[in-house]
């Protein structure tokens, strides 16, 4: 058996703490590399992300890579596939800002799985609402989450920061300040506020939601909510960013 590590490539910190958790599972490790066409809204954005190939090998394999894999389009989506849907969960906050984004990725998804049989994924808990549509997915694979891996300076590490210039990136600081102000919130409310008193400081940030769920099901969480999670989405010259933090004391 195995654990594979599904990524769109452009490897990072992040992608390494996956990458590392999977080898603690098992010796055998499978790092995909596929930049998906059927999650993007437009071409622009998929023109724009980045690919390394090669330095995508390097930090796969000291990480603890086995096998790094980049599958060809006619591979994962032969002639006649399927597109599976991502459910109700699919078509809110980050769905229903990327429209048919979860549905492309519970269909990589499913291919990937279906191509190369591991026993365990490892996703990672910065694309919290992604990786609760995976869980949902009804396949044998055990679904492994990883805390989101930061900056010095809190930016959760992510493909897109490259983008941003410098002053972009100390408007975006503003999102992870937000967060660790409203986690320890005395009351679902408060945090709510803090999320948006804090975000709305910042000029450079143009917020699309932030607010406070209930993991198990993403509604507005309550009181008397168990596992309370905030989570901010919106833009910083253009490029999307999201982020999320559980609450303290849940």
């Amino acid at each position: 058996m195995s654990v594979l590590v599904p990524t769109m490539g452009a490897l990072h910190k992040g992608h390494q703490a996956l990458i590392k958790r999977a080898r603690t599972l098992d010796k055998e490790v499978i790092v995909s590399i596929f930049v998906n066409p059927l999650q993007f809204e437009n071409k622009e954005d998929i023109d724009a992300y980045p690919r390394t190939p090669e330095r995508d090998i390097e930090i796969a394999t000291i990480a603890g890579a086995t096998q790094v894999w980049f599958p060809e389009f006619e591979e994962l989506y032969p002639e006649g596939f399927q597109t599976l849907t991502a459910g109700p969960l699919g078509s809110i906050f980050e769905g229903a800002s990327r429209p048919g984004h979860f549905d492309g990725v519970v269909t990589v998804v499913n291919r990937l799985f279906a191509l190369t049989k591991p026993s365990k994924a490892i996703f990672g808990e910065k694309d919290f609402q992604q990786l609760s549509i995976i869980k949902t997915m009804k396949t044998a694979v055990e679904i492994i989450g990883v805390p989101t891996v930061r900056e010095f300076d809190g930016l959760a590490v992510s493909s897109r920061n490259h983008r941003l210039t410098q002053e972009g990136r100390n408007s975006a600081l503003v999102v992870n300040r937000a967060l660790s102000a409203a986690r320890l919130a005395p009351t679902v409310e408060i945090a709510i506020e803090i999320l948006n008193s804090t975000l709305s400081t910042e000029s450079g940030f143009k917020k699309d939601y932030a607010t406070v769920i209930d993991e198990n099901d993403f509604s507005v969480a309550k009181e008397t909510t168990q596992s309370k999670r905030a989570i901010i989405a919106g833009w910083v010259e253009g490029v999307r960013l999201i982020d999320n933090m559980p609450m303290a004391g849940r």
